[in-house]
């Protein structure tokens, strides 16, 4: 069984890494901390759309002031981000941070962690390790000879040796690389030798579709495992954009449902509507909507109607008129223009119950 630790956000609320608990979507927010209105109202933002844990940078000693009037205001778990400084993390705590995030490569001698392990206990705060590739110890490096996951293993387990010598026990890791092997590697040997709760990202993953697709890839291939009890998606940009890539991962392993699954065919000669504008206009309209739906649009009569019936509602498309399946049956034939609308209509009606 997987450790167990516990989050607990200002207003109260809990989110629980490990153990039987769910996986947990993580965001980033790239707003300036020491900005509190801005970084409060992104983190409003990401809360919508299903963000259950929330980290910010805190890179001196105003950031950590300014927690405590950020954790004030908002209703899920907030993680400080430290490098270099233990008693940012520290100040961190005392304003209210729901966990703490270190870099075992950067954070500082064993006894700069043993001021924070009491402060940590004293307010019930867990510690996530964050072994990234980028910025491993140097004696590490001479090892291992240069980035390698056995690595980043070694510079993990050094800081959870260092945490249990301290009788500190409350702890989540993350093994992260910008490269999808290695990051896959380096977990699958944390999971052989540790019970401790994972953190899953691949660092730095890029912009757009090519860090959606290392994020997938990574996140996705562990996820099958086993392995993995929080992620987040690392993209560069808006941090919405890390949610919704997030759920497209939970839903694509089987582990999320809660989402609407839209199915739609690639095309091709045979195509007698424009599967795309449907689909595409459908998934933006629904794409943070709330509803166990199956939502497929089908081009053609081959597969349509057999996706179709085996959605909540689909399409199966024909030349000038198209059929719309409902729970399994023929609901009703409707012109192509129509399409769309009517699809709409019956999702939205279906939502409500």
């Amino acid at each position: 069984m997987i450790k167990q630790v516990t989050l607990k956000s200002h207003s109260g609320n809990e989110v629980k890494i490990g153990g039987n608990a769910p996986v947990s979507i993580q965001s980033m927010c790239c707003t300036d901390t020491n900005d509190i209105r801005a970084t409060i109202d992104q983190i409003h933002d990401l809360e919508n759309i299903g963000c259950e844990i929330v980290r910010v940078s805190v890179y001196d000693m105003e950031c950590a002031k300014a927690l405590n009037e950020i954790v004030k205001n908002i209703d899920i778990p907030l993680v400080a981000d430290i490098h270099f400084d233990h008693k940012l993390a520290i100040a961190s705590i005392e304003n209210g941070a729901s966990k703490i995030r270190i870099n075992p490569g950067n954070i500082g001698s064993k006894e700069k962690v043993k001021e924070l392990v009491l402060v940590a206990k004293e307010h019930n705060t867990p510690i996530r390790i964050g072994v990234n590739g980028g910025s491993l110890d140097k004696k590490i490096l001479a090892k291992y000879g240069g980035v390698t996951a056995e690595g980043m293993l070694q510079s993990a387990k050094e800081h959870i040796d260092i945490l249990e010598d301290l009788d500190f026990t409350d702890i989540v890791v993350s093994l992260k690389a910008s490269t999808v092997p290695m990051t896959v590697k380096a977990n699958r040997m944390f999971r052989e030798k540790y019970d401790y709760p994972l953190h899953l990202g691949v660092t730095e993953a890029g912009f757009g579709e090519d860090g959606v697709v290392k994020s997938s890839v990574g996140i996705g291939s562990l996820l099958l495992d086993g392995i993995g009890e929080t992620i987040r998606v690392s993209l560069t940009g808006n941090p919405l954009n890390e949610i919704y890539a997030a759920k497209h991962i939970l839903r694509a392993v089987g582990i999320q449902n809660d989402y609407i699954n839209f199915v739609s065919c690639p095309t091709c000669a045979r195509t007698s509507m424009n599967v795309e504008a449907v689909a595409k206009a459908l998934k933006e309209k629904y794409k943070y909507c709330k509803s166990p739906l199956t939502v497929a649009v089908m081009g053609c009569v081959v597969n349509g109607p057999g996706e179709a019936k085996e959605a909540d509602i689909g399409v199966a498309g024909g030349k000038d008129s198209s059929a719309i399946f409902k729970k399994g049956k023929l609901y009703k034939t409707v012109k192509n223009e129509e399409i769309l609308d009517i699809l709409s209509q019956e999702i939205d009606t279906m939502i409500r119950g």
